[in-house]
């Protein structure tokens, strides 16, 4: 545990280190030989704001990281209706998957109730859905991401595909570790922060759900989450 703490204070202070870096030396620049610069200060400026957004989400993400665990041996009591909680996620990407080339196909019921944690869960299928919509795009045609909300005899399930390049199967086993990358330039052009999955883990401990990830080189990646039947409210 000691160790765990002292590598994830030693990353958090390394991804944060590197953007604070670059904005000091900016406002240096700016501060002295591009004081009379407009078209270098317009151009610093336009980096400033991406790192300064950039350690944002990584203090969003060690935020509520750092609430989760805090809950974590709390079961959520609180009614929620997945479904709603699904839609109201992919509507908010509505405007990015476009961008990417990508298109959203929700199936779900008309409602699902489970126990658990709203703004929790809504966390989760953000982060689950926007990794399909940031990770699972190709550069040469559009591809979809499959979100479905489900109900099987007594099990509630959350299924996010995508139809990317997939994931080499050394790396599924430490995809939800802090910080991990599979391609440390490639998460940061895409804003990541490298939380978002060991986000998306600690929440499914906390709901008692099984989270599950499948992929295969070529053929997309599959994330999902399985509530047990006493978290179902049917159930």
């Amino acid at each position: 545990t000691e160790r765990m703490r002292v590598d994830f204070i030693a990353n958090a202070s390394h991804e944060l280190r590197t953007p604070l870096a670059s904005l000091l030396g900016f406002v240096e620049t700016l501060q002295g030989p591009a004081r009379e610069d407009k078209a270098a200060r317009e151009h610093f400026l336009k980096i400033m704001v991406e790192q300064g957004r950039r350690m944002s989400r990584l203090i969003d993400d060690l935020l509520s990281l750092s609430r989760v665990e805090q809950h974590q041996h709390l079961q959520p009591t609180t009614h929620v209706d997945l479904v709603v909680i699904v839609r109201q996620v992919v509507e908010s990407f509505s405007p990015l998957a476009p961008e990417r080339h990508v298109k959203l196909i929700l199936e779900a019921p008309d409602s699902l109730s489970v126990i658990g944690d709203r703004d929790e869960l809504i966390r989760l299928a953000e982060n689950l859905i926007g990794n399909a919509i940031k990770y699972g795009s190709l550069p040469d045609r559009e591809t979809q991401v499959n979100i479905i909300v489900s109900q099987i005899d007594s099990e509630a399930s959350l299924s996010v595909r995508d139809h990317g390049a997939g994931i080499p199967p050394e790396h599924i086993p430490r995809l939800t570790e802090r910080f991990y990358r599979i391609d440390t330039n490639a998460s940061r052009a895409n804003g990541g922060t490298g939380l978002g999955l060991a986000i998306v883990k600690h929440i499914s401990n906390r709901h008692q759900a099984q989270f599950l990830i499948e992929s295969s080189p070529g053929l997309g990646s599959t994330f999902k989450l399985i509530f047990p039947s006493d978290r179902l409210l049917s159930a």
